[in-house]
């Protein structure tokens, strides 16, 4: 007599799963070699943007802003409430002290610690006050402007209590426009290290600045001239960084390539859609 036959069944849910395992590793199998074949294609095909590193260079304040009339009335009466509500000092004190002083020695009415005062040369609180006003008769204020000409962009000593931005005249094309300083940017070195290099190659100029951060703080992107286009080159990508003028030599800088400009002069040399960007991260300090 024949052996009975057995007959094995296998649970649905590892059937389910088995063959839901074996899809998924032929579909990410299928997918990295999908990876693969375009990596290696966009490997071999240049970028048609070219990179560019630009500096937003600012040359900071270098004096306190004139105050407004309103300014001006706030500090007159925080002055005299200031006055009223505080307590004498020392040397108000002395000043009180001596003029008790001098009121019993007219009145006759000294005692024995005045008398030791007779032969001694008294220097009285008032005394301080003439020394001290004439210090303040000698004293001169530092000038609160170089004698440049304020409307002239060629000097970064205009303005002085104003933040003023540096801009440099490039050829693009036919067209001579006024852009942030800019470079392209060149294999093996960071979009900051080239933003570095634009600065550093400006001709005529002695630049030394504190660029803040590694990061980029803005972004444009244009497109070349049609008579400057060639093959595979369609435009740029600019990336901008901030920086801050720590130091410079008085080089005299040519007028119609260099401009040191406020945040609302911008309009009158940035075209407009540069400009939008770049408004974006520049602030009035």
């Amino acid at each position: 007599m024949a052996a009975p036959f057995t007959r094995v069944y296998r649970p649905l849910w590892r059937i389910i799963t088995t063959t839901t395992l074996n899809k998924g590793v032929r579909n990410v199998s299928s997918t990295r070699q999908q990876w693969s074949a375009q990596n290696v294609k966009t490997a071999g095909v240049a970028s048609p943007w070219a990179l560019h590193g630009a500096v937003c260079l600012q040359r900071l304040p270098v004096v306190s802003q004139d105050r407004s009339p309103i300014e001006e009335e706030f500090m007159k009466l925080m002055h005299q409430m200031e006055l009223e509500r505080s307590l004498l000092s020392d040397h108000d004190l002395r000043l009180l002290e001596d003029a008790a002083r001098m009121t019993r020695k007219q009145e006759e009415d000294s005692d024995e610690e005045e008398e030791d005062y007779r032969d001694k040369e008294i220097f009285t609180a008032q005394d301080l006050e003439d020394i001290w006003e004439q210090k303040l008769k000698q004293y001169q204020p530092a000038p609160r402007s170089q004698g440049v000409d304020e409307k002239g962009v060629s000097s970064s000593e205009r303005c002085l209590a104003e933040s003023l931005i540096l801009l440099v005249k490039k050829d693009v094309g036919s067209q001579k426009l006024w852009l942030l300083p800019q470079i392209q940017w060149q294999t093996g070195e960071t979009l900051r290290q080239t933003a570095e290099r634009a600065l550093a190659s400006l001709p005529g100029a002695d630049l030394k600045a504190t660029f803040l951060g590694n990061a980029p703080c803005g972004f444009y992107k244009y497109k070349y001239p049609k008579d400057i286009q060639k093959e595979g080159s369609v435009g740029a990508k600019v990336f901008f960084f901030k920086a801050v003028l720590s130091s410079h030599k008085h080089l005299p800088l040519e007028k119609n390539s260099f401009a040191w400009v406020k945040k609302d002069e911008l309009q009158d040399f940035l075209k407009p859609e540069y400009l939008k960007q770049v408004r974006r991260f520049i602030m009035a300090l």
